[in-house]
């Protein structure tokens, strides 16, 4: 009816509920992209007091390049205004701190991360003029890894009591298929050989029959031309191995070898580190293309004992090191080596007496053996670089003993080095202390997985010896800051510094 109100309309418990659950079910919003902000006034607003960059930046400050061998540390009276080195090697190191390497990749983050931007001021240099840096450079990184150990030593975080010694593989800028061994090259000659010799045996049988199959001939001519040429290379990589001595040739890192990896075979470097059993700090750092570890034990050793500076240290490492030479160099450097002894005999397999079964008898300078005959010095002889003394025995054909002994139906030999006594003196130390070569693993491992895996820097970005060895300098020094940062914190750094 006119003038009548309207009853206002009930609202439905189920439109109600829909909205309560779509208030609590929301989203945190961000800020509109149109909405005005007022950022800090400075750039180092952005950096807390306490961020490692600060480190970065006030480590690289207080170092003394041109004293490191950095080139053109002290900038030039004429020509164009360069860049600083010091922004360059902070920028480098950051990045390898990070985990990023790539010249590529450290330029993006000139324009795009706030601790670069406050880190080289705002620089944004290409990644030609990042990567030139680190190719000019490389050889001062050593020396840079070698300063930074020296505040460590300052800062009291080496025990300089116990240092473990390991090798890792690393891969190099070289495929597998740009790696020839001399069988492999040889193979390859014979092959490319018998095609020649077939593809000439068919021409001149083809010249005997028809000018159709003569013309088959000259479209097939590139195909000789080919095979001669991949001849002739091959043969200059046969003399090139002469002439070198080597056993194998890679085309694009020359310096790179294949070396067993833990599966199968990669082409690679051999890195070796010394590491503070305190700490797990790298004290020392080197790179070989060696693809064993025997010939580097007294080496990083040697290098340990002078950048932890003490008198005498103990040194652990795996029975890859074991080497009389090497164990007898660690001794008079007045330091003690712990290695397991090796099983290289192939009688153990066989399930035969090995070496182990026999005794050294030293004042009568002869081995007895299982069944109680004597093994007596019969020659010596001088043997890949080794002198080595010979013991025999020709009581093996009547003795019961005989075939858990040996296969020879005559004799038994034993071989027994000029040194060898070095090795049995050190077996003895490792008895009395099994635990130490417990504590290998957790000591010496720690970094290696650290700089592989949390790092990404399992494998070289730059190709030459020399150049893979700072470059590993540059990632020990990363592993060892982040460590330190960890450990002691940026105040004390800084204060440290100041």
């Amino acid at each position: 009816m006119p003038g009548q109100r309207t009853a206002p309309r009930p609202v439905q418990r189920e439109t109600v509920s829909k909205l309560i659950v779509k208030y609590v079910m929301s989203f945190i919003e961000g800020v509109g992209r149109d909405q005005q902000t007022l950022f800090p006034e400075v750039l180092d607003d952005y950096i807390p007091a306490d961020h490692p960059v600060r480190f970065i930046d006030a480590y690289v400050d207080s170092l003394d390049l041109a004293m490191l061998g950095f080139d053109r540390a002290t900038a030039a009276d004429t020509g164009r205004p360069g860049y600083d080195p010091a922004d360059l090697l902070k920028l480098y190191v950051y990045g390898y701190v990070g985990g990023i390497c790539s010249s590529r990749k450290l330029e993006r983050e000139t324009v795009r991360n706030i601790e670069v931007l406050w880190l080289i001021r705002k620089l944004h240099p290409d990644f030609k003029t990042i990567a030139e840096f680190r190719r000019k450079n490389i050889a001062a990184m050593p020396a840079l890894f070698r300063e930074f150990t020296i505040l460590c030593k300052k800062l009291d975080l080496f025990g300089a009591e116990l240092v473990a010694i390991d090798g890792s593989k690393f891969r190099a800028v070289n495929s597998k298929k740009r790696n020839y061994s001399r069988p492999m090259l040889e193979e390859i000659l014979q092959a490319v050989d018998e095609r020649i010799t077939n593809y000439l045996q068919r021409t001149e049988a083809a010249d005997r029959t028809d000018a159709e199959a003569a013309g088959a001939e000259i479209d097939r001519s590139e195909e000789l031309k080919r095979l001669k040429g991949r001849a002739t290379e091959v043969r200059s990589m046969l003399a090139e191995l002469d002439a070198t001595g080597e056993t194998q040739i890679s085309l694009t890192d020359r310096d790179s070898r294949t070396m067993k990896v833990r599966v199968g075979t990669d082409v690679c470097y051999n890195a070796q580190t010394a590491v503070d059993e305190k700490y797990k700090l790298i004290v020392a750092a080197e790179v070989t293309n060696e693809p064993t570890d025997r010939n580097w034990l007294s080496r990083m050793a040697v290098e340990a004992k002078q950048a932890v500076g003490a008198e005498s240290l103990a040194v652990v490492a795996d029975k890859g090191y074991s080497s009389a030479r090497e164990v007898e160099a660690c001794l008079e450097a007045n330091i003690t080596p712990y290695l397991p002894k090796p099983e290289t005999s192939a009688n153990k397999a066989l399930g035969l007496f090995t070496k182990n079964d026999f005794r050294y008898d030293a004042e009568r300078d002869l081995y007895v053996c299982p069944a109680g005959q004597e093994l007596t010095f019969r020659h010596a002889a001088h043997e890949q670089g080794r002198d080595i003394r010979y013991y025999r025995t020709y009581a093996c054909r009547h003795c019961p003993l005989r075939p858990r002994c040996t296969r020879n139906t005559q004799s038994r030999r034993i071989s027994r080095s000029a040194n060898e006594h070095v090795l049995e003196q050190m077996n003895k130390r490792v008895a009395a202390h099994p635990e130490i070569l417990r504590r290998r693993k957790a000591i010496v491992e720690h970094p290696f997985g650290t700089i592989k895996r949390w790092m990404n820097q399992a494998y070289f970005l730059t190709r030459g010896l020399n150049s893979v060895r700072g470059e590993f300098s540059l990632s020990a020094l990363a592993y060892n800051l982040k460590r330190v940062l960890s450990i002691v914190g940026v105040p004390a750094l800084l204060a440290a510094i100041a």
